[in-house]
């Protein structure tokens, strides 16, 4: 672990021109979804779509720096993607709820904010995920771009696959632990 304090990555923002939302009820408990979201080094082995994830600068909270790379699956074709991002790891505790926050600052999706959520539910944790974005700074078309293609079927088509992905390992876990 490292020495570095955490980012303050702040409040996810509100306004943006797109917004995806994948959300799922895990049967599972928080601690178990939220351990196996947190830990992003672990997807590849996970996750099927995930190629690389790898950290370039390590925080206290078990965030940093992370560059990442997905499939996007279409049939048999594989879109490979990548991204870097700041990462907020923010933990459960009894004052407040767990958390994690991406910032990306690399890739054709800089600018965009990410922040998955857990709340404890009847039967397990509902997770959320939510990624918004003006979308790439090119004029004219940026937005469109991020509300017509990215968002739906790049953001949507990855996200999705890695929330089902980590919650069937999660439940998986939970079965075997007797939750």
């Amino acid at each position: 672990m490292s020495d570095l304090p955490p980012f303050d990555l702040g409040p996810l923002p509100i306004g943006k021109s797109m917004s995806t939302v994948d959300e799922q009820l895990v049967r599972a408990p928080l601690h178990t979804i939220f351990s196996l979201a947190a830990d992003v080094e672990r997807w590849p082995a996970l996750l099927k779509h995930y190629r690389y994830v790898r950290f370039v600068e390590r925080r206290r909270d078990g965030g940093g720096i992370v560059e990442m790379s997905a499939n996007r699956p279409f049939g048999v074709v594989l879109w490979p993607t990548s991204w870097k991002s700041k990462m907020q790891v923010l933990r459960p505790t009894a004052a407040s709820s767990a958390s994690i926050r991406f910032a990306h600052v690399e890739g054709v999706t800089r600018g965009m904010e990410v922040e998955w959520t857990f709340r404890e539910a009847p039967g397990g944790t509902h997770v959320r995920i939510v990624h918004v974005w003006d979308g790439p700074d090119v004029p004219l078309v940026g937005s469109s771009a991020a509300t017509l293609v990215i968002g739906p079927v790049f953001v949507h088509g990855i996200a999705s696959r890695t929330l089902a992905g980590l919650a069937e390992h999660a439940e998986r876990t939970a079965i075997g632990a007797g939750n």
